[in-house]
């Protein structure tokens, strides 16, 4: 239980700084402590529910979230994670971490190539929003993550979302997709509740930390960290699966 508390501690701590739903560098630490990948990803869904719903109310408090924008991406992404206990059931585990690690890398080559932060924030119709929102919660939640590790340098990249708004802005879909990704996982009987539920709970004092730390660092260093960040889960993926 103190391993739980710690690392739940620290996965709560990444989650509020980078806006993530805390799969990304859950479900390999969980790998690493010997739990199978499946049940990984569904100890890592319920604790996305803890970790974004707390966050997300910080946010909130602080004037980042753009709610009415994200609303309608998250109700897609809820169906979404809806079909995606589904969906992992029809995978083998390699596999899944072969996807798990193609997002990481999609995330990373995005955020090298992101537009310059002058650009005027584009407008898109609610429908494109909404296939947005349904595509990433039935990947996302298959793997474990909350969609936020794709949904942030979308929103920065493509429609040039400030980098803090934006981090607000996934971790608040992160509520939509990881209560559906709880509900579909349970359905198909991968969910182990009390090492989720530790985690969960201890995640939420480092999601309190790391909202603070995000709020006072510059977008430069913030930018650099995530960067940094992917790099190393791209980099412990690669050598689990290749090595």
């Amino acid at each position: 239980m103190f391993e739980l508390i710690i690392l739940g501690s620290f996965v709560g701590l990444l989650s509020g700084f980078f806006g993530i739903g805390g799969g990304t560098i859950l479900v390999p630490l969980l790998l690493f402590l010997g739990y199978e990948t499946k049940v990984a990803i569904s100890i890592s869904v319920v604790q996305m529910v803890f970790s974004s719903v707390y966050g997300s109310y910080l946010n909130n408090k602080k004037g980042t979230l753009d709610v009415p924008m994200v609303s309608t991406i998250g109700i897609g992404g809820f169906l979404g994670g809806l079909v995606s206990g589904f969906i992992t059931s029809s995978f083998s585990d390699t596999t899944l971490e072969l996807i798990f690690l193609s997002f990481c890398v999609f995330a990373l080559v995005r955020l090298f190539l992101k537009t310059k932060e002058q650009k005027e924030q584009k407008e898109l119709k609610k429908t494109t929003l909404f296939i947005i929102g349904l595509v990433l919660g039935a990947i996302s939640m298959t793997i474990g993550v909350g969609g936020s590790l794709i949904l942030v340098p979308i929103l920065v990249g493509f429609l040039y979302v400030p980098l803090n708004k934006a981090i607000s802005a996934g971790l608040f879909f992160v509520v939509f997709s990881s209560i559906a990704g709880v509900i579909s996982h349970l359905n198909a009987g991968h969910v182990d509740y009390n090492s989720g539920v530790i985690i969960g709970l201890a995640s939420l004092l480092g999601v309190y930390v790391g909202i603070y730390l995000k709020d006072i660092v510059s977008a430069v260093l913030q930018r650099r960290l995530i960067v940094v960040f992917y790099l190393l889960v791209v980099m412990y993926l690669s050598q689990r699966i290749f090595f």
